[in-house]
């Protein structure tokens, strides 16, 4: 398998489905409700058993949750993503496995350091967003959480300048099923 193919057709649109809620419940009241990711997880893996040989669909889509919940679990850690966005990975992980994973999280990363670098810009917070960087990179160094020095690095403050990670996700995934489509060509 390539990290750049498109899921089976029925997984694809479950997928949509969650991440347009998980969206707009993360825009308008900036969290993911349990209930959303929880049925992802629970749909993910009840699909991939259903249309693999059983055994291999559950271990393909147990492989992606894991994975994906172990990734941002780290980034929950050191307080750069909310307890929704982890839970909202590990649904992700579930329906489409571990390999297609890191596909949506690389674009993501990609999608989500320009959507942030824009918002940054039009917030004319350029100069302190750079020192801030600079900041988590020394306290990293010698093996500190930024945060607890700078309140305004926790993802959780409200000074944090931050953007809805579930609907970075939701659009880097479409991105990226683009581009698979894209590629299949």
């Amino acid at each position: 398998m390539n990290l750049f193919t498109l899921p089976p057709q029925k997984v694809e649109v479950v997928l949509l489905v969650l991440l347009l809620a998980a969206a707009v419940f993360d825009v308008l009241y900036r969290r993911i409700p349990n209930w959303l990711t929880v049925s992802g997880v629970v749909v993910g893996i009840a699909i991939n058993t259903a249309i693999g040989p059983p055994v291999a669909g559950l271990v393909f889509s147990l492989a992606g949750l894991g994975v994906a919940f172990g990734i941002y679990v780290a980034l929950y850690a050191l307080r750069a993503m909310g307890a929704g966005d982890v839970k909202l990975m590990a649904a992700v992980g579930a329906l489409v496995g571990w390999e297609r994973w890191f596909g949506i999280f690389f674009v993501t990363a990609l999608i989500g350091g320009v959507m942030a670098l824009i918002l940054v810009v039009a917030r004319r917070r350029l100069k302190k967003t750079l020192f801030n960087v600079g900041f988590i990179l020394s306290e990293m160094k010698s093996l500190r959480p930024a945060y607890l020095a700078k309140e305004e690095l926790d993802v959780k403050n409200k000074k944090a300048l931050g953007l809805p990670h579930g609907a970075v996700i939701a659009v880097s995934t479409v991105f990226y099923l683009a581009l698979c489509v894209r590629l299949m060509k």
